[in-house]
């Protein structure tokens, strides 16, 4: 798989005139390599990986990761650096760039560091970006991601079950998180066991869990606190960064009430997301835009007096946001085995309400894989 990944960026290389790519999005070195959990910018350690057109590939990774690089990395050649010693991560790159005429980087998440000390070997007219080949390439996922997707789904739908069952009159929202994240863990233990070999990869979930309720419903990207719930309140479970299952990403929301629905006028709001969410899908299709998908599902709130909404959704895989997105200007084709999130949501001062899941399309349209109930009275807990 990632021997046939680099391959086929070796061959867009040559189509786009590119002598050699510097590598540097985690996301991406995975994706090309089957490299991961490496101390990266976060530790000031820069990791590249170098590929060139032609000739033997090259990882750049600190010295404490070695033993990890040497069991998972794909590569021709690893070339460890220490702190402190000599060059460090910056020897072997003037003997890459030299003789290379155009060299790709990836220019949104190339450390400013490396970034700098690439300028000065580099005249910047000799420079790329090879962000766009390593976009298309991901965009449509192989037979193998998309068994990732779907069981992806599977540990999706397992979060949001077991938050449904504890939230609840009295319960802090902690809890909430907890259950989540062990019913996440045991779902993808219990996958990894059975169909996949790769001892190292870990089942933990590892987010802080999203999630608002109360007079912090609308704050679209609250963590779970020690705020206690009571009957009556909107409760709102987001599942985009747990959702992580053997590096691949969805995106999953609901909104849920506990009892009942304290204020009537919520019901509303709620319906309308779930109206605009259903107007993407009916348009969501191979060889429509991704922006169209979008404008249907904004005609829906709009039309029902709210204002513009943001993206209905994005593209997901191996990173939370990929290409394409569902917004307005993305002109990019859907096309079968592109995996989207595809959102619903309405905001108001008091309130906000969202409905998420995650969809594979297929040749005739698409195939959900994420799963919970959308009904107002199905989700009065």
């Amino acid at each position: 798989m990632f021997e046939s990944r680099m391959q086929t960026l070796r061959a867009e290389l040559g189509k786009n005139g590119l002598d050699v790519a510097f590598i540097t999005d985690d996301d991406n070195v995975y994706y090309l390599t089957g490299y991961y959990d490496y101390l990266h910018m976060e530790f000031g350690r820069p990791t590249i990986l170098v590929v060139p057109r032609e000739g033997s590939s090259l990882l750049i990774t600190p010295t404490i990761d070695l033993n990890t690089a040497q069991s998972a990395a794909r590569v021709d050649r690893i070339a460890a650096w220490n702190d402190g010693m000599g060059e460090e991560w910056r020897a072997e790159l003037p003997a890459v760039v030299k003789g290379a005429t155009r060299i790709g980087i990836e220019p949104d998440h190339m450390p400013s560091l490396v970034r700098r000390y690439v300028d000065e070997l580099v005249d910047s007219q000799n420079l790329a970006s090879v962000t766009p080949v390593l976009s298309g390439m991901r965009m449509i996922k192989s037979t193998q991601e998309l068994q990732l997707a779907r069981h992806a789904g599977q540990v999706a739908n397992a979060m949001m079950n077991a938050g449904r069952a504890a939230i609840g009159d009295g319960v802090p929202e902690y809890e909430v998180a907890l259950a989540t994240s062990q019913a996440g863990t045991r779902k993808a233990a219990e996958l990894l066991s059975a169909h996949y070999d790769d001892a190292d990869m870990s089942p933990n979930t590892h987010f802080l869990q999203i999630m608002a309720s109360g007079e912090t419903i609308t704050k679209t990207h609250h963590r779970a606190t020690t705020r206690i719930m009571r009957r009556g309140e909107p409760v709102f479970l987001c599942f985009c960064g747990m959702t992580n299952f053997h590096r691949f990403k969805l995106g999953f929301d609901r909104t849920f009430w506990i009892g009942e629905m304290k204020d009537p006028s919520q019901a509303a709001v709620y319906e309308v997301a779930l109206a605009s969410q259903q107007a993407a899908l009916s348009g969501m299709r191979p060889g429509v835009t991704a922006e169209s998908v979008h404008a249907a599902y904004a005609e829906v709130i709009q039309g029902a007096g709210y204002e513009y909404p943001f993206r209905c959704g994005r593209a997901t895989g191996f990173s939370f946001l990929e290409m394409p997105q569902l917004v307005t200007g993305d002109k990019t084709i859907l096309q079968p085995g592109m995996v989207l999130a595809v959102d619903g949501s309405v905001t108001v001062d008091t309130f906000r309400a969202q409905i998420g899941d995650s969809f594979i399309i297929t040749k005739d349209g698409y195939e959900p894989v994420t799963d919970h109930p959308k009904a107002i009275e199905q989700l009065i807990l």
